[in-house]
């Protein structure tokens, strides 16, 4: 089992570490048919994202590593979508997809965010067919961890497609978790956007805990995530948000983390975590307002990590998200995933391949970044430290604590 993180102290993993004792068996799902996903050239969610987080990964030499496999994913089948989704909403993708002219925008399909077009249905069935490839993995015992980055189509509701999601991946792998046996699954959502999809699909299910770390929706999409938002009825505390606000950076945003999310998950008890890592928290992000480095990413990512291993045998499934700066964060960024959830990550001062910034180069017309991480210091405090009523940050702390840890039977102000 991994030692605990240390409350505040620089980054005792700037450097490369292993998860455990031994790699665990880890799967990534990937196949270039992924970037069929395309709302269009002048849409912000660019699928070279993923060509490109694909490729780094490879040139770095983590898709060779020997205890990790590389699978295509099948198009999830109607049936297994309607796990999560309403059979009208599947079939209305359905008619969108064959016959994009006639979009249907009172079901998010065919507006701005999610543009209609052909073959939307299979492009979006073949990433939620990833995450279920992943769930599965995890159920039969192939894998310890599972990595769609791909995935993350955090927005999608049960009826409506929202925030360039059309099928919910994440819900539908929690789902397949809880078919194939596990009781308990942790959903944890790091995206500069609220995970508004997600939440809404479990807010009653006392199965599922879902946490999302975001930007207030004061300032950002979905406008939603509130301190408030807690659960339904049969599941108090079911819900757990921290909204943090515009201009967050490393420090502020990893003391909002360590200060909720490592209390609420022990107290839950889960048997298998599913992550969404959408890159856009960055500071170079164009749809979002946070200050966070690939530095500070890849420091929660580690730490999502080290929950599975404490409290779920390992147990993982990470998936992407969001991210739309494409050619310098969000590979990077998703390229630590895999390599953390390979067991062993990456120095953030790895150099990036010389293939892999000529393609940026030609593709792009930008240079490269010349290393694995953006060379900063993510020195944070923990809650130990105490509570600044004049911080806006340990505000949104506050404001998260008092409304969900006593659900949880933990006291706001010193657990």
């Amino acid at each position: 089992m991994s030692p605990s993180l240390p409350p505040s102290s620089r980054s005792r993993l700037s450097g490369g570490s292993a998860i455990g004792r031994e790699a665990p068996p880890t799967t990534v799902v990937w196949d270039p048919a992924m970037t069929a996903y395309d709302f269009g050239p002048t849409h912000p969610m660019a699928p070279a994202r993923l060509e490109l987080t694909a490729r780094l990964a490879q040139d770095l030499g983590i898709l060779y590593r020997p205890h990790l496999t590389v699978l295509a994913p099948d198009l999830a089948t109607d049936e297994e979508l309607a796990r999560v989704h309403s059979r009208s909403y599947i079939e209305s993708v359905h008619r969108v997809s064959e016959d994009p002219a006639s979009p249907l925008p009172l079901l998010g399909l065919g507006t701005e965010d999610d543009p209609a077009f052909a073959g939307m249905h299979e492009a979006a069935a073949r990433l939620a067919g990833a995450s279920l490839l992943a769930a599965d993995r995890i159920l039969s015992g192939d894998a310890v961890h599972a990595v769609n980055f791909g995935g993350g189509m955090h927005h999608a509701a049960r009826d409506k497609a929202s925030g360039f999601s059309i099928y919910n991946d994440a819900a539908l792998a929690i789902t397949r978790l809880l078919d194939g046996g596990l009781e308990r699954v942790v959903y944890i959502d790091v995206d500069a956007h609220h995970g508004d999809g997600t939440q809404g699909i479990f807010w009653n299910d006392p199965r599922v805990l879902t946490v999302s770390l975001h930007e207030s929706g004061q300032t950002l999409f979905p406008g939603t995530g509130f301190a408030n938002e807690t659960g339904g009825p049969n599941a108090p505390g079911g819900a757990v948000n921290i909204a943090v606000p515009a201009g967050t950076a490393d420090a502020g945003w990893l003391r909002a983390f360590h200060s909720v999310v490592p209390a609420v998950v022990r107290e839950f008890g889960p048997q298998a975590i599913v992550s969404q890592h959408g890159a856009d928290s960055h500071r170079d992000d164009p749809l979002s307002n946070l200050e966070v480095t690939v530095d500070g990413q890849r420091e929660v990512m580690n730490s999502v990590a080290a929950l599975a291993q404490r409290h779920c045998g390992g147990r993982w499934i990470a998936t992407g998200g969001g991210g739309y700066n494409v050619h310098s964060v969000v590979p990077r960024s998703w390229t630590h995933l895999v390599a953390i959830a390979s067991g062993r990550s990456l120095p953030v001062s790895t150099p990036v391949p010389e293939g892999w910034a000529e393609k940026v180069r030609q593709d792009f017309g930008v240079a490269a970044p010349e290393t694995m991480g953006d060379g900063v210091d993510i020195w944070w405090r923990s809650w130990e430290t105490g509570y600044d009523p004049s911080n806006p940050v340990d505000r949104s702390i506050m404001a998260t604590r008092k409304e969900v840890f006593p659900l949880f039977g933990l006291d706001p102000w010193f657990d």
